[in-house]
């Protein structure tokens, strides 16, 4: 039985060498503009982020979360003024640490999801300087839309199972009550910062 069980063990063992020998020791991205191919890229859903902070109350700094975005992005490394973002966000898809508050936000109160289920921005507009660009377009929640300003950086590129993957990070903030979500105004303030979080991919 001993023998047995040194002899699995060692079987094993000169299984598992080369299977850690071949891991990736990098990952797949990198911040290296030089990686970036022009072409038009969908949105990846499931790594792509919409998230937001508010003050609870004078209490506490409150996070949700939109996933399951989708859209597209069109770009040319050689001309990046030129290029074009499009990004649909799902209302149904809100999240935060409650069930009853996810309910709530989805309710007339908040936006409203049965009737206007997805929010919309369009680029119009891109000035990029390095990593770092200035993305100006239309924002619109609820059926009312207004323009914003994102501040985005370049976070990396590269190949990831048989797909060119760019991925991006930016920031703005919305005034709520802009787009009809007025509910719990001052107690929760107007002023609403966003945290987007997009990767966009297209086959090779």
């Amino acid at each position: 039985m001993y023998r047995s069980a040194t002899a699995l063990l060692l079987g094993l063992s000169f299984v598992a060498v080369p299977i850690a020998a071949q891991a990736p020791t990098t990952p797949p991205g990198a911040a290296d503009v030089s990686r970036v191919a022009a072409g038009t890229y969908a949105v990846d859903p499931g790594h792509s982020q919409v998230t937001f902070t508010v003050n609870h109350l004078g209490f506490s700094t409150y996070r949700g979360m939109f996933g399951s975005v989708t859209g597209s992005m069109t770009i040319d490394p050689k001309a990046p003024a030129n290029a074009k973002v499009s990004i649909d966000i799902p209302m149904s898809g809100i999240t935060t640490t409650m069930v009853k508050l996810d309910e709530h936000l989805k309710n007339a109160d908040f936006f409203d999801a049965a009737k206007y289920p997805t929010a919309h921005f369009e680029s119009t507009s891109i000035r990029a300087s390095g990593k770092t660009a200035k993305i100006s377009g239309n924002l619109t929640i609820k059926g009312v839309t207004k323009p914003v300003v994102l501040d985005a950086v370049f976070v990396g590129a590269g190949t990831m199972m048989g797909k060119r993957t760019i991925g991006f990070d930016a920031t703005t903030t919305v005034k709520r009550s802009d787009f009809g979500v007025s509910y719990g105004i001052p107690m929760v303030p107007d002023a609403v910062p966003l945290q987007i979080s997009v990767a966009f991919e297209k086959p090779e």
